[in-house]
C-alpha cells in the first residue's frame, strides 16, 4: 500500500479525535452535590479528582462541570464575580489542573460551564458601574436605563425577571439620589451584560483563552440564547407564561439574532484549538431557529430539551425523538439527548416516582443510549435518584425568596450523591450533614450497594455503555421506525440494532431479534410493562 493509499483511514482518525463529541457520553457533575473532600459539607475539585476512577468504570467519555470560578454563590455558581479564577468553595487552580490532568490520564475530556450572559452584583466592573454615574463607560456594560414615570420610579420596561418579580432593579446613585435601573434576567444578584459592548466580548475572548490553556475541552455556554437583547429593550405585551424558569419563541429576552454573532466569535476562539467543543444552552422550540445555532461556523451542539420534557407516552416521547432529529437535519448537526439537569425534576421523579418511576426512567434510558449523537447524563440518574421533597428550611435555590414562597425551586433535584454506608450523608462528606440533606431511604441506593447488584440501575447504566462502545450494531446516524403496539415504540439504528419501548401495564411481544440487554427481566421473548430491551 502505498503512502497516498494509507492517508484517508489516517484522516478519519483525525477526524474521530477533534470531533469526540458527536457520539459522547457527558457525564454533568454539580460539584458541590459530588463528593466533599475536606469535611465542609459542600463538593469540592478534589472530591471528583478522586472519584475520576468510578467515572472511568461508569464508562463516560467527557465531564462537565457546574461553574467553579469566583461566585458569592447566589444562584450557586451561576453569578460569576472573577471568570478567571476558583472558587475557594472548590478549590484552587492548582486542583483544578490536577483534575484535567487525572482526567486526561483516564481518557476523560472536561468541559467547563461558560456564564456569558450576565455577572455577578459584585464583579468589579459593577462595583466600578455604581461608582461611575449615569452615561460612564463602566456602565455601558451593562443595561442601565433612567426610570420611567415621576421621578423615573418605575422600571424602564415591563419585562419579568425569569427568578420572578421585575427584571429590572434600581441603584442609588454616588451622591445618594435615587438613581438608574439595572436589567438582570435572572436575579438582582446578576446583572446582564451589554453584549453591544466590545469590552465585554474582548473579556469573554479572554476568558475562554485562559481556560483553554489550561487543557480545559470545551465549554457549554450558559444561556446559549439570551446574550443578545433588543436594542430599545421595548416593552412586551404578550407573556405568556408567568410560571418562573419557563421559555418560549416570542420571548423578547432570549433568541435575538444578533446573539449569532456573539457565536461566531466564540466559535473563532475554540477553532484555534481544534479538538475543544462549544455546546449551547438552547430553549429554543423552532427548529429553524434552532438549527441556526449550529451552522458550521456556530455551536458544535445545542442541548435539545424535546425528550427531557416529554411525559410517559410512547406518542410523545417518539414526537420528542423525531422533533430533536429534525431540529439539527437543515444544518446536518449532530443531535443531544438528556433526561435530566440540574434546573429539572429528576427523571425517576417526572416518570411517577417510586418503583413506576425507576423502571421507567431505566426503560429510557436504554432508549437515549441506542440513539444517534451526543449523550448528556446529569450525576445521579446513574443511580436512580429521585427528586427530595426538602423542607423549608433547607432550600436555598433564589427561586424559593424570589417567588414569594411559592415556587420551591431546583434543590430537590440537587441533594448530594450517596457513595456508601448505611446512613446520611453516606460518604459524601465528613461533616454531619452536607449543603442539602439526604434522605435515609437512600442507603438502598449507594454507589458501594449498586456495584455489587448486577440487576441495579448503575450495572444497568454500565452496560448500556459498554454495550454502546463495543457493539457494531450501536453505529450510523439514521434510525428507522418500526410499526409497534398501541403504547410501544421501537427504532432500528443504522448499524443494525433494535430498541423496544413499552409504556403499558401489560407485557408485550418483542420484535425478532436476540435480546442483548434489557431493563427489567424478558420472560418468553414479551417486553415486560414499563421497560426497554435492546435487540440484534
Amino acid at each position: 500500500m502505498s503512502p497516498a493509499d494509507s492517508a484517508p483511514p489516517a484522516a478519519a482518525e483525525s477526524t474521530r479525535s477533534t470531533e469526540w463529541w458527536r457520539d459522547a457520553v457527558v457525564y454533568q457533575v454539580y460539584p458541590r452535590s459530588f463528593a466533599d473532600s475536606n469535611g465542609d459539607g459542600v463538593g469540592d475539585l478534589e472530591g471528583i479528582r478522586a472519584r475520576l476512577g468510578y467515572l472511568e468504570l461508569l464508562g463516560v467519555d467527557a465531564i462537565w462541570l457546574n461553574p467553579v470560578m469566583r461566585s458569592p454563590m447566589v444562584d450557586h455558581g451561576y453569578d460569576v464575580s472573577d471568570p478567571r479564577d476558583v472558587d475557594p468553595l472548590f478549590g484552587n487552580l492548582a486542583d483544578l489542573d490536577a483534575l484535567i490532568a487525572e482526567a486526561h490520564s483516564r481518557d476523560i475530556r472536561v468541559v467547563m460551564d461558560l456564564v456569558p450572559n450576565h455577572t455577578s452584583r459584585d464583579h468589579p466592573w459593577f462595583h466600578e458601574a455604581l461608582a461611575a454615574g449615569p452615561g460612564s463607560r463602566a456602565r455601558a456594560r451593562y443595561h442601565f436605563r433612567d426610570g420611567r414615570g415621576p421621578g423615573g420610579d418605575e422600571p424602564p420596561n415591563n419585562w419579568p425577571s425569569i427568578f420572578g418579580g421585575p427584571a429590572w432593579s434600581r441603584i442609588t446613585e454616588p451622591d445618594g439620589r435615587p438613581g438608574q435601573w439595572y436589567l438582570h434576567v435572572f436575579s438582582p444578584e446578576q446583572p446582564d451584560l451589554n453584549w453591544e459592548n466590545d469590552e465585554v466580548a474582548a473579556d469573554l475572548d479572554r476568558t475562554m483563552r485562559f481556560w483553554l490553556g489550561r487543557g480545559v475541552d470545551g465549554f457549554r455556554i450558559d444561556v446559549a440564547h439570551g446574550m443578545a437583547k433588543p436594542l430599545d429593550l421595548p416593552d412586551h405585551d404578550q407573556w405568556e407564561t408567568t410560571k418562573l424558569l419557563e421559555h418560549y419563541d416570542t420571548d423578547p429576552r432570549f433568541n435575538n439574532p444578533a446573539v449569532h454573532d456573539i457565536h461566531r466569535r466564540i466559535r473563532r476562539v475554540l477553532d484555534e484549538k481544534p479538538g475543544t467543543v462549544a455546546i449551547g444552552e438552547i430553549w429554543v422550540d423552532d427548529h429553524e431557529k434552532f438549527a441556526e445555532y449550529l451552522r458550521p461556523d456556530e455551536l458544535h451542539l445545542g442541548f435539545d430539551f424535546h425528550l427531557t420534557l416529554a411525559p410517559w407516552d410512547a406518542g410523545k416521547i417518539r414526537e420528542a425523538i423525531e422533533l430533536g432529529s429534525a431540529a439539527v437535519a437543515p444544518v446536518s448537526a449532530t443531535t443531544t439527548w438528556t433526561l435530566s439537569n440540574h434546573d429539572v425534576d429528576r427523571e425517576v421523579t417526572r416518570y411517577g416516582g417510586g418503583e413506576i418511576g425507576l423502571a421507567r426512567a431505566r426503560a429510557m434510558i436504554l432508549v437515549v443510549f441506542a440513539l444517534p449523537g451526543t449523550v448528556f447524563v446529569y450525576n445521579g440518574a446513574e443511580l436512580g435518584l429521585p427528586n427530595v421533597d426538602l423542607p423549608d428550611e433547607a432550600l436555598q435555590d433564589p427561586v424559593w425568596e424570589r417567588s414569594g414562597h411559592t415556587e420551591r425551586g431546583r434543590d430537590g433535584c440537587r441533594v448530594p450523591l450517596p457513595w456508601e454506608g448505611s446512613t446520611p450523608p453516606f460518604g459524601f462528606t465528613s461533616a454531619g450533614q452536607g449543603w442539602l440533606p439526604q434522605p435515609p431511604q437512600w442507603s438502598e441506593l449507594t454507589v458501594e450497594r449498586q456495584l455489587e447488584d448486577t440487576a441495579s440501575t448503575l450495572s444497568l447504566y454500565r452496560l448500556g455503555l459498554e454495550l454502546r462502545r463495543a457493539r457494531p450494531e450501536c453505529s450510523g446516524t439514521e434510525i428507522a421506525w418500526y410499526d409497534s403496539p398501541p403504547g410501544c415504540l421501537a427504532f432500528r439504528r443504522g448499524g443494525g440494532l433494535t430498541c423496544a419501548l413499552n409504556t403499558t401495564d401489560e407485557a408485550v411481544d418483542l420484535p425478532p431479534g436476540t435480546v442483548i440487554v434489557a431493563s427489567a427481566p424478558v420472560v418468553d421473548g414479551r417486553l415486560p410493562a414499563n421497560s426497554a430491551a435492546w435487540l440484534v
